[in-house]
């Protein structure tokens, strides 16, 4: 696995859309392998002459493999599921935490709704897509995630119960299996690689519990990061989508599922008109393994990564302007992983795999995950300002990826005294016993604690924090006070016009430039 640092604090709320049920019309055969007449020439002209989109003939093809997804479960698994600020648990990196909406219990995610029964229970309902005629459903693992039992309801009102072939939580996918009878009508995952921004899109499903809703729209942007996990590149379009929409398709022109609707970007838990999908080509791969083994298996190369700022570009001794400025900057290495054995460092700059260009911390973590494990792969990076090239012989991502990173380095002597850093206004203390467990770190772990910042110093400027720990200087490892304060002190007579200082906070490592040529001397 490879851990990205990603921006994690968003103004208005990012929402998962599960939920209410889904209707339609019985039409023919829904592959979208066959010819779809008129959807080239899908532009009715109005007496003024203004072209307007018409998809009457896309949706009539399709609407019959777009199914509601209605789950079961008991209310107390419902509860065990939820935090008190409305947020799902379960440590399965579904999506970002849920606000609780009016008109729903608090603490009850997005879209649940409770159903008064003799046994009472929690009802949720949302959508999917059937991909073959043997009746294999897409859908979102957050549709299903602690289902009791799922039934799909297709569009012309028959329902079937469903099994939960698998689940994939990095990427909030599920696939479920359900028996007719008889051949289902269906539709083709297509490629999500050459969608563009401005093109038409359209999305089915079931919002509010108004079944068999058709919106249409724009592709706004593509490789969304929305900080839920390193897998995050969604497509973002503005066709409205609401509650119950999640796991429906995301359709082009040509009728192909180009994404599988997924949250959307609230202040109030409506559309406004900024909505996100999962790529069809991550999709395809994912639900792949699910048919097949019921669970996703990813390559596994076991660094943290982090994108390149200009300024961690001049700290780092790195151009400062893109596309010099790409790439994803090791910031930790997991002890004993493909990296560690294969001699990548902190502070190494990764440039491709496989050849492929590594713009940002996402690309590498979806380039690695590609990767089957036990075979090689080339990384090249930046180090000293050189280009490398090794091979790296990739490994099965492990249960739990970041518990890797929990070791710490290796313990050294520690120094009693608490020293100021008089360039950058930091003062350190020493790792202690104490230290350790008040910030919850591993015993092994070594560095200098940033006990003050003084306010408007060169660190507090760039985001230095108490608390924070500080184990690296540049590729200069650090185990105390004194060895910090060295490094830092031969990076200023070096001349550089600003310093990367490698620190862990809450748990995780990152790079942060400092720069050298104004910082304000501490006095204290």
């Amino acid at each position: 696995m490879m851990r990205t640092k990603t921006q994690r604090n968003v103004a208005v709320g990012i929402l998962l859309l599960g939920a209410t049920a889904l209707g339609g019309v019985t039409i023919s055969r829904a592959s979208a392998a066959d010819p779809n007449p008129g959807l080239d020439a899908s532009v009715a002209v109005q007496q003024n002459s203004t072209p307007v989109a018409d998809f009457s003939n896309l949706v009539k093809k399709v609407t019959p493999a777009v199914v509601s997804i209605d789950v079961h479960l008991k209310l107390d698994q419902a509860a065990d599921n939820v935090g008190g600020d409305g947020s799902q648990d379960g440590g399965n990196d579904a999506m970002p935490n849920l606000p609780n909406i009016p008109g729903f219990p608090p603490g009850f995610p997005f879209g649940l709704q409770v159903i008064p029964h003799q046994q009472q229970v929690v009802e949720a309902k949302g959508s999917g897509f059937i991909i073959n005629s043997t009746g294999i459903v897409v859908t979102n693992n957050h549709v299903v995630k602690d289902a009791k039992t799922v039934n799909v309801t297709l569009s012309n009102g028959s329902t079937y119960p469903a099994k939960v072939l698998g689940t994939d939580a990095r990427t909030d996918l599920a696939v479920l299996k359900i028996n007719a009878g008889h051949p289902l009508p269906y539709v083709d995952i297509g490629s999500s690689a050459n969608v563009e921004p401005g093109q038409w899109v359209v999305a089915l499903g079931n919002p509010f519990g108004l079944g068999g809703t058709v919106t249409a729209g724009i592709v706004s942007a593509l490789g969304r990061d929305i900080g839920d996990g390193p897998y995050d590149k969604f497509i973002q379009v503005d066709a409205p989508i609401n509650e119950g929409n999640s796991g429906g398709p995301l359709f082009n022109q040509q009728g192909d599922v180009i994404g599988v609707n997924t949250a959307i970007l609230s202040p109030s838990g409506g559309s406004v008109g900024i909505g996100f999908a999962i790529p069809s080509d991550m999709v395809k791969r994912v639900v792949d393994q699910l048919v097949s083994g019921g669970k996703v298996v990813r390559g596994y190369l076991g660094v943290e990564a982090q994108q390149i700022s200009p300024q961690m570009a001049q700290a780092m001794g790195l151009p400062t302007e893109a596309p010099a400025t790409d790439g994803a900057l090791v910031a930790a290495i997991s002890p004993g992983s493909p990296a560690f054995r294969a001699g990548l460092k902190p502070g190494d700059v990764i440039t491709a795999v496989n050849g492929s260009v590594v713009t940002n911390p996402s690309d590498l973590a979806a380039d690695i995950a590609n990767v089957d494990p036990g075979h090689d792969t080339s990384i090249s990076y930046i180090r000293g300002g050189k280009t490398n090239t090794l091979s790296v012989a990739v490994a099965t991502m492990p249960a739990n990826p970041d518990a890797a990173f929990q070791k710490g380095s290796a313990s050294g002597d520690q120094t009693p005294a608490v020293h100021n850093q008089s360039g950058l206004g930091l003062t350190l203390a020493p790792m202690t016993p104490d230290a350790r467990s008040q910030l919850n770190l591993p015993d092994s772990t070594t560095g200098a604690v940033i006990v003050k910042v003084k306010p408007n110093s060169a660190a507090d400027l760039a985001g230095i924090q108490p608390g924070d720990v500080l184990v690296g200087v540049g590729p200069t490892d650090v185990t105390n006070p004194d060895n910090a304060v060295s490094a830092i002190e031969a990076a200023k007579k070096s001349g550089a016009p600003a310093v990367a200082l490698r620190i862990i906070r809450q748990g995780q490592a990152l790079f942060v430039g400092i720069g050298l040529g104004k910082a304000t001397p501490n006095q204290g």
